[in-house]
C-alpha cells in the first residue's frame, strides 16, 4: 500500500484506493518493505500467460504461479499465527506424507488454476496482513512458535518479528522469481 493522503492508500496489487487508517513510524515502515518486495515477486509475471507461469525453468520444482501461491499461503498463516497463536498453523511434527504431497502443490500451477487467480489470491492475503500491520493494537504481542523440525522448542515470537519474516521470505521468493523469470525468456526486473 502507498499512502496518497491521510485517510486514503492505493492498493499496489489492484491499483484501488480504499479507506484504511493513517500510519506513521514502524508501522508505515513495514508496509512500505512489504509493498516493494510483493511488487518484485509480482513484477516478475509480468505480461506472462497461465501456461508460463506454471513452467519449471531450472533444476528446481518452483515456477513463478507456485512461487506466488507458496507466497500467499505463508503470508496468510504467518497473519493467522499472529491473531490466534500456533494453532492457526498446526504441528509439523506430526504432517503425514499426504500433508507434505498438498503442501507440495503451492509450489506448482495446478489444472485449471489461473495466473490472474493466483494474484487476486495474493493481493488478498496482502489486504489482510496490511490491516494487521495499521491495526494491531501491540506489535510486540508474542505467540509460542508451532512444533517444527525447523524452530527452536519452547520459542516465542512477536508480531513484529512475523512481519520481518514475512517481508524476508517474500524478498526470498522475489529472488527466486527473478532467476526463474530470467530462465524463462530473458525478462529481468533490474538491469
Amino acid at each position: 500500500m502507498t499512502t496518497l493522503d491521510e485517510s486514503t492508500t492505493r492498493d499496489l496489487t489492484t491499483g484501488d484506493q480504499t479507506e484504511a487508517p493513517a500510519v506513521t513510524g514502524e508501522r508505515a515502515d513495514l508496509l512500505e518493505m512489504l509493498a516493494n518486495q510483493r511488487h518484485f515477486l509480482r513484477f516478475t509475471t509480468r505480461d506472462l500467460t497461465d501456461e508460463q507461469a506454471g513452467l519449471r525453468t531450472t533444476a528446481s520444482e518452483l515456477c513463478l504461479g507456485g512461487l506466488i501461491k507458496h507466497v500467499s499461503s505463508v503470508e496468510r498463516s504467518w497473519a493467522n499465527f499472529i491473531v490466534n497463536g500456533p494453532s492457526a498453523m498446526g504441528d509439523f511434527t506430526a504432517m503425514t506424507e499426504a500433508d507434505w504431497a498438498q503442501r507440495a502443490d503451492e509450489f506448482r500451477m495446478l489444472p485449471g488454476e489461473t495466473l490472474a487467480g493466483v494474484l487476486a489470491d495474493y493481493a488478498e492475503a496482502a489486504r489482510r496482513t496490511d490491516g494487521l500491520v495499521a491495526t494491531l493494537p501491540d506489535l510486540g504481542v508474542t505467540q509460542p512458535l508451532p512444533k517444527a523440525p525447523w524452530f527452536e522448542a519452547d520459542r516465542q515470537w512477536s508480531a513484529r518479528r512475523v512481519l520481518m519474516h514475512i517481508v524476508a521470505e517474500t524478498a526470498q521468493h522475489a529472488g527466486h522469481a527473478d532467476i526463474i523469470r530470467e530462465s524463462l525468456d530473458g525478462a529481468k526486473s533490474m538491469g
